[in-house]
């Protein structure tokens, strides 16, 4: 019996949930490389107070992959709810305290999270692109009279909701420090057979991956087949205006190394198919329009769509799906 596929998706938030989600109904061995870069909400309260990684995005992958027996669901459903009223935890991620407290009594967060893996039952893994937490800067237009002058915005949360356009992205750890990877993480993408990037926040979940210098080289060189997933419709504040094949630009200008072997996009969700496939060319790829969207989830992917989509695009590539 040959071993099952080894698929690692990278991103974070809503996007990684559902690539994770698809992923894990085609094959039991999925890694999730996910961004340490958030500074909002109650993941950036933990951050400030704790000097921790951001554990939102974290939560998030593990809840996607948990076990689907009872005792999976209830934990993955006591991760995911969050703490009313108005007093110290509200706000607050149950799952994200879980985490603060294994990082204080443990102190690795890999091991934190293969620890919290195992308490939901998950069968692949859930690790961090970086095992300190990062600071995101952007290069913006469009903030000023001026419609070409450039300001620098600082955060995560700030680039996300930016009014401006966003033209770069980088990261830093601790001041300036060049961003180091989660080894392991590096591992996982060069041991990989599938790796997923996209969709989610495409300038503060998806580019971050490739501004991490190791695992910019890992997904570069990994003989692993390389999927881009496009999100469904443009994101207010980093994306608003973007046609599909302006994401791909985006990433070719971020990596120009980079080759992907296909781009996956929503059939509805492309009004100029040759274009995309011609930027999707450009980076070596073959395009693939799909019926991916979730039917009652406006801008969500359905998870069972795309690991349909996927299976079908990438089984007359390889004879390891199975």
């Amino acid at each position: 019996m040959s071993a099952p596929l080894r698929a690692v998706a990278l991103g974070g938030g809503h996007g990684l949930h559902a690539t994770l989600s698809a992923l894990s109904l085609i094959t039991p061995d999925v890694t999730a490389v996910v961004t340490v870069a958030d500074d909002g909400g109650s993941s950036g309260r933990l951050r400030r107070e704790l000097g921790m990684l951001p554990p939102g995005d974290l939560r998030k992958a593990l809840a996607a992959l948990a076990a689907t027996d009872a005792d999976g669901q209830l934990w993955s459903t006591v991760f995911e709810h969050r703490f009313g009223g108005s007093g110290a935890l509200a706000g607050h991620a149950v799952g994200n305290l879980v985490l603060a407290g294994l990082l204080e009594v443990l102190g690795d967060p890999v091991e934190v999270l293969d620890h919290a893996c195992r308490l939901l039952g998950v069968r692949g893994r859930v690790l961090p692109m970086s095992t300190v937490p990062l600071d995101m800067a952007a290069d913006v237009v469009g903030l000023d009279s001026d419609p070409e002058a450039v300001r620098t915005i600082r955060g995560q949360v700030a680039i996300a909701s930016t009014p401006g356009r966003v033209k770069q992205v980088r990261l830093h750890a601790n001041g300036n420090e060049e961003p180091a990877a989660c080894p392991q993480a590096v591992r996982a993408v060069l041991d990989a057979d599938l790796v997923l990037l996209g969709p989610g926040s495409w300038f503060t979940s998806v580019l971050p991956h490739l501004l991490v210098p190791e695992l910019h080289e890992a997904l570069v060189t990994t003989p692993a087949r390389r999927v881009v997933v496009l999100n469904l419709v443009p994101q207010p504040g980093e994306t608003a205006g973007f046609s599909p094949e302006q994401h791909l630009d985006v990433l070719s200008q971020h990596a120009p190394r980079l080759r992907v072997d296909a781009v996956l996009a929503d059939a509805d969700s492309v009004p100029t198919p040759d274009r995309l496939r011609a930027a999707g060319a450009g980076m070596g790829a073959q395009t693939l329009l799909d019926k991916i969207a979730a039917p009652a989830v406006p801008g969500r992917h359905d998870p069972g769509a795309l690991a349909a989509s996927l299976r079908a695009a990438l089984k007359r590539r390889t004879d390891r799906w199975r």
